[in-house]
């Protein structure tokens, strides 16, 4: 399975362009056994640079950093997300009148960021880590995005609509990234598995993609968070046209499902997302 037919990067990437659009990208840069321009993907150092690249090459951004410890967003996987939501707003939602929730915004503030450059989405992003919103807001504020993109601390780690969705605020749609693991140790065994594929072996842990605690994990990891999630979208369900999350474990969707028929959700949608040898998932419901 492919990228969605309207992701710029479905043919790869072109170094030699991003470099231009972010000369640092240029440090990372070599020439592999096969003579062809790479970079070394097991870096995060490189990881950050590449997507910083594409985030200036494609989507008009003009700054975006944060600290090195937090998780740096792949561009191509975080843009399909928005693609395919589009895609399901376009049945359902005006596109000019557009307001999405994005919950667990983290530093990078990507989804807002994308949302807004390929759509032009307003947003209200929340995160339960105030560091991390304060990178966010300098990501909006050097973007000149004020206007569309709202942050929101949520001060109760256990809530995640509660608190955040005004009383008689309406939202086209819920985003979601979960955290995917338990615990930490749970998240580092995928990190050594996942450096095992890009054959970086020995030494020190190294998250390609870095992360921080709350990024990477939860108590009852995903399926707990999701399972909180459902409860709380049966709360705000006239206010909401489209829940939807990432759901990472095949595994998960049957009892997501099971649980929304209870809850009396009116529709619920699995939609397939292939990023490369990796396939993921969103799940979607409405009780509209």
């Amino acid at each position: 399975m492919k990228f969605h037919h309207k992701n710029k990067h479905r043919a790869g990437y072109d170094l030699q362009v991003l470099c231009r659009a972010y000369p640092k990208l240029a440090d990372f840069v070599f020439e592999n056994k096969y003579q062809t321009q790479t970079i070394d993907f097991g870096n995060p150092k490189a990881v950050k640079a590449l997507n910083k690249a594409l985030l200036f090459r494609f989507y008009k951004v003009q700054f975006w950093d944060f600290p090195d410890t937090n998780l740096c967003p792949p561009i191509p996987g975080r843009v399909d997300y928005i693609h395919y939501l589009a895609d399901l707003l376009n049945t359902s939602v005006l596109q000019a009148s557009t307001k999405v929730l994005d919950i667990g915004t983290g530093a990078s503030c990507v989804y807002p960021i994308l949302g807004h450059a390929e759509y032009g989405w307003d947003f209200v992003a929340s995160d339960i880590d105030e560091w991390s919103l304060s990178y966010a807001q300098k990501n909006i504020d050097k973007n000149n995005l004020n206007h569309v993109i709202k942050l929101r601390f949520q001060d109760n780690p256990k809530h995640i609509l509660k608190g955040i969705v005004g009383k008689t605020e309406r939202f086209a749609a819920v985003m979601c990234n979960p955290p995917f693991y338990k615990n930490e140790a749970e998240a580092i065994a995928a990190a050594e598995r996942k450096l095992k594929g890009l054959k970086r072996t020995g030494g020190r842990l190294i998250r390609n993609f870095s992360g921080t605690q709350n990024e990477l994990w939860c108590n009852g990891g995903e399926k707990a968070f999701i399972h909180n999630y459902i409860y709380e979208s049966t709360l705000f369900k006239d206010q909401v046209t489209w829940f939807t999350t990432l759901v990472s474990k095949k595994d998960l969707v049957r009892g997501i499902k099971v649980a929304l028929k209870k809850l009396n959700a009116t529709e619920v949608k699995q939609i397939s997302m292939g990023q490369g040898n990796k396939i993921s998932r969103i799940v979607a419901w409405t009780f509209q």
